[in-house]
């Protein structure tokens, strides 16, 4: 699907299954993805509806240097959801949500490499659209990777998650 330099990301497969429960069920991992922890079979009945492209949700595998290291997926955010989230119903926006699973990468730049690749991917999809996602305000290591790609903070949802947005820069013909 995209690729750059040492990183893959690709469509989620039935293949990925047993990597997925290995990652939904690390508490370092679950410390700060909004997941309870999953076995193989909690596993299967939540993504292969996304896989067999039943599901809004498009997931994929993250590969660095040939090995699966991690999850990202995207969506279009439903208009219900942007008015929750002040934005009006009309405007096009993608949520996405990551994490890196295998822990002794975290801290390594890898994630920003990840963002910026998406970020890169969606907007050939729709050049104008918002990307916005949520993140745990305890989750400092992920908020500064995320303001490094350029999104910005936007509001508290909660107590315990804020929202951040990157608008991507209009392109002058």
């Amino acid at each position: 699907m995209i690729s750059k330099d040492n990183l893959l990301i690709r469509l989620m497969s039935v293949n990925d299954y047993k990597i997925m429960a290995k990652w939904l069920s690390d508490e370092k991992v679950l410390k700060y993805y909004e997941e309870p922890s999953s076995d193989l079979e909690m596993v299967i009945k939540k993504y292969e509806p996304r896989i067999n492209g039943n599901h809004y949700v498009t997931p994929c595998i993250v590969e660095y240097k040939g090995n699966s290291i991690g999850y990202i997926q995207f969506y279009k955010v439903s208009k219900e959801k942007l008015e929750e989230y002040g934005y009006k119903a009309n405007q096009l926006a993608f949520g996405i949500d990551q994490f890196i699973g295998e822990t002794h990468l975290w801290g390594k730049g890898i994630g920003r490499l990840i963002i910026g690749l998406i970020l890169e991917y969606i907007n050939k999809i729709e050049s104008s659209a918002s990307i916005i996602l949520d993140v745990k305000k305890t989750n400092e290591r992920a908020i500064a990777c995320y303001i490094k790609c350029g999104f910005n903070r936007i509001k508290d949802l909660d107590n315990e998650f804020m929202l951040m947005a990157y608008t991507p820069k209009i392109k002058l013909e």
